[in-house]
């Protein structure tokens, strides 16, 4: 039975029930709205359905990093009004997530005309009495005890629901109370964005359909030595780009100027090529400029060629077709971080001109790490891509083979 293979909300008798569902609504806001709705959209398969089934939802989420206490600033009031435009129906914004006041609303759902306590009003809506049946808890992280896991608080969270279901694979990787403390209380299941997350990507690294590619970008090595080590057992192709390339290129003695680079695992990069036997792909070609500034002059030369007082900060156009050509018989291919410093539009290219190449490919394209979908989704090829993962840190932890506490804390099939 694989590891990724988890009971969902499909399996669950929903009717008549108080769900408490663990969402990911870790959304920017501007001036007290939200300017970027997409985790609230993915969330919305999930609840719908149980909303369907009869049952009355019960929603919580962090966001942002209050440290253990209560700041205007991390209110989840803003996501409360656009989860009701977009659901359609109405969104008591609780106080609190835990308490009696809480306790008490959440076991009258489904609430027909049931007056509020006082405390309920701080809501932008002010309202006095309510009718319907989802509630959003204020931020998880408001209490320190949530990230503790304290057992005590996550029981106290536990209480408001009949079942549990966790629908947040960008905190999987997080062994918080409302991730996986809460799931010691009640039965827990998989939402449909956690199933489609985990079953994507766990399918890709247990079972793919090959060849089958991986390409990593990002800064340093070291944050990603997990990842390399686990990918170059199961790919045909691991190509490495970004800052962490230049390492990879200085330890086959080439010089790279200003660039990036950790010296200190020059001897780990070594040992991974040597492991890979033939699998890396490094960059043959780079964009190159004395710092990394917007309307810096740049100049593309051979890997071969880089002046000392110059910074590597892209892969070169000879890269992206040699790497677009290499996987275009690909069936799967990973992707996780950008393969340049893609902030500036000067070196961007790299990771533009790669997702082109994809987009255009027979290939399941799994795309994951929050820089790397905020580069793509700049360009407009982010949706078309075959997966974009919600989980910047989660999907980094699945892809280095970790087991990811949000999951293992879910019910199996």
């Amino acid at each position: 039975m694989s590891e990724f293979a988890k009971r969902t909300v499909a399996d669950a008798d929903v009717a008549g029930k108080r769900v408490l569902v663990r969402v990911d609504f870790n959304v920017p806001l501007k001036d007290g709205e939200v300017v970027d709705d997409r985790r609230i959209r993915e969330a919305l398969p999930t609840i719908r359905h149980l909303l369907d089934g009869g049952a009355s939802v019960i929603l919580m989420s962090h966001l942002g990093r209050p440290d253990g206490k209560s700041n205007p600033k991390y209110s989840l009031c803003p996501v409360a009004t656009r989860l009701a435009q977009l659901l359609g129906e109405p969104v008591l914004m609780a106080p609190d997530c835990v308490g009696p006041d809480v306790a008490a609303v959440a076991a009258a759902l489904p609430a027909r005309d049931l007056p509020l306590p006082a405390s309920f009003r701080h809501s932008p809506d002010g309202v006095v009495t309510w009718s319907g049946r989802v509630m959003l808890l204020e931020n998880v992280r408001f209490h320190a005890e949530e990230e503790a896991n304290d057992p005590e608080f996550a029981r106290q969270l536990a209480s408001l629901g009949d079942l549990y279901v966790n629908d947040a694979f960008g905190t999987a990787h997080r062994a918080h109370a409302s991730t996986v403390g809460v799931a010691s209380y009640l039965p827990a299941y998989a939402g449909f964005l956690m199933e489609k997350e985990i079953s994507t990507l766990g399918g890709a690294l247990e079972a793919p359909e090959r060849p089958f590619a991986a390409i990593i970008g990002g800064a340093k090595v070291s944050s990603k030595i997990g990842v390399l080590r686990n990918l170059l057992a199961k790919v045909d192709y691991l190509v490495v780009g970004g800052g962490m390339a230049n390492t990879f290129l200085k330890a086959r003695g080439l010089q790279v100027g200003k660039s990036l680079v950790e010296d200190n695992q020059l001897d780990l990069a070594r040992q991974i090529e040597s492991e890979a036997k033939g699998k890396l792909i490094l960059p043959i070609d780079v964009v190159i400029a004395p710092a990394p500034q917007a309307g810096v002059q740049t100049r593309v030369v051979s890997v071969d060629a880089v002046p000392t007082d110059w910074m590597v900060l892209d892969v070169g156009p000879e890269t992206v077709r040699s790497v677009v050509a290499r996987l275009s018989s690909c069936r799967t291919v990973v992707w996780n971080g950008p393969v340049g410093y893609y902030e500036l539009a000067e070196f961007a290219g790299g990771t533009r001109g790669i997702a082109e190449g994809l987009a255009g490919s027979q290939a399941k394209t799994i795309i994951g790490g929050g820089d790397l979908v905020a580069a793509l989704e700049t360009t407009g090829l982010a949706d078309r891509m075959s997966f974009v993962s919600t989980g910047g840190g989660a999907s980094l932890e699945l892809l280095e083979g970790r087991v990811l506490p949000g999951v293992a804390a879910l019910l199996n099939k």
